[in-house]
C-alpha cells in the first residue's frame, strides 16, 4: 500500500496541475505571491498543502498552527485514502461547478472543500479512538467554514458541495460517492437512541439547495431531492422527490443528477 501510494505521488496530474496555475497566479496577481508560495509551492505533494491548509485555517488562540499540522501530517501519513479522495473531490469540483476553473481553486478559495477535507481529518481521528480531538476538529470546522459534519459520519469520495453554508450532516449519517449538494443541507436524526438515527444518502445523488432529509431512511443512488424539501420516508433509486414532506415526482431525469446538477423539475 506504501509502495503504491508513493508511485501514485510520483506521478500526479492534479498536483502538477495545482502547481503550473499556482505559478500562473502569482505571475498574474503578484500581490498574492506570498499566500500562494507558502500553500502551495513550498510544499512537495498536494497532501502536504492539505495539511497546512487545514492547520491554517482550524487554528486558534487554543491550538496553534504547528500542533494542528502534526496530528494532519500524521494523519495523511497513516491513511493514503485521505489524499486519493481529496483527489477525487477536487475533480468532482472542477467537473460539476462552473464556477471552479482551476484545481487551485477549491485548495485556495472553496470553504465546502476545505469543510470535506477537515472533516476527512476528523474522522480518521475518530477512528483511531482519538475522539476528543476530533470534536475539536469538527467545532472549528464549523466555526472556520459554517459547515458541521459530525466526525462519525461515513462520507465516500468525489464529493461536492457547492457554497457549502449552513451544511450539518449527524454522527451515524452515510453518504456515498459521487454526491452533490448544495448549501443549507441537513442530514439530521430523529430521536436520541444510539442506534442509526441519520440517513443512508446513496452513490450519485443530488440534494437541493436547503433540504432536510431526517432519520433512519436511505435516498436510493442517483436520485434527486429538489431544493427547500423535507424528506422523512425512503425515496427509491433513480427518481426525484420534493415537497414538505417530500413524495416522488418524477424520474432523476438523466443516469447521473449528481455530476450533471441539473435540479429543474420537468413539467
Amino acid at each position: 500500500m506504501a509502495q503504491t501510494a508513493e508511485k501514485l505521488r510520483e506521478v500526479d496530474p492534479i498536483w502538477e496541475r495545482i502547481r503550473r496555475d499556482a505559478k500562473d497566479l502569482v505571475e498574474r496577481e503578484p500581490v498574492m505571491a506570498g499566500m500562494v508560495h507558502s500553500s502551495i509551492l513550498y510544499h512537495k505533494s498536494l497532501e502536504k498543502t492539505l495539511s497546512y491548509r487545514i492547520a491554517l485555517k482550524l487554528s486558534s488562540d487554543e491550538m496553534t498552527p504547528q500542533i494542528l499540522r502534526e496530528i494532519v501530517d500524521e494523519a495523511y501519513a497513516s491513511d493514503a485514502s485521505l489524499g486519493n479522495d481529496a483527489r477525487a473531490d477536487i475533480t468532482a469540483v472542477m467537473e460539476r461547478d462552473p464556477a471552479c476553473h482551476s484545481p487551485l481553486q477549491p485548495l485556495l478559495f472553496f470553504k465546502g472543500f476545505q469543510a470535506i477535507q477537515a472533516y476527512r481529518v476528523a474522522h480518521w481521528l475518530w477512528t483511531e479512538g482519538r475522539k476528543e480531538m476530533a470534536y475539536f476538529m469538527q467545532m472549528r470546522s464549523s466555526e472556520a467554514f459554517g459547515v458541521d459534519i459530525h466526525p462519525g459520519a461515513k462520507i465516500g469520495k468525489g464529493i461536492m458541495i457547492d457554497h457549502a453554508h449552513s451544511i450539518v450532516i449527524g454522527e451515524t449519517a452515510r453518504v456515498g460517492d459521487n454526491v452533490s449538494m448544495l448549501h443549507s443541507v441537513t442530514l439530521g436524526g430523529t430521536g436520541k437512541g444510539d442506534i442509526i438515527r441519520h440517513p443512508n444518502i446513496e452513490n450519485g445523488v443530488l440534494i437541493g439547495a436547503g433540504a432536510k432529509v431526517l432519520g433512519n431512511i436511505t435516498v436510493g443512488y442517483c436520485s434527486r431531492i429538489a431544493a427547500g424539501s423535507v424528506v422523512l420516508k425512503e425515496v427509491p433509486p433513480c427518481k426525484t422527490v420534493a415537497g414538505v414532506p417530500a413524495k416522488v415526482v418524477g424520474e432523476a431525469g438523466c443516469s447521473q443528477p449528481a455530476q450533471s446538477m441539473d435540479q429543474i423539475l420537468a413539467k
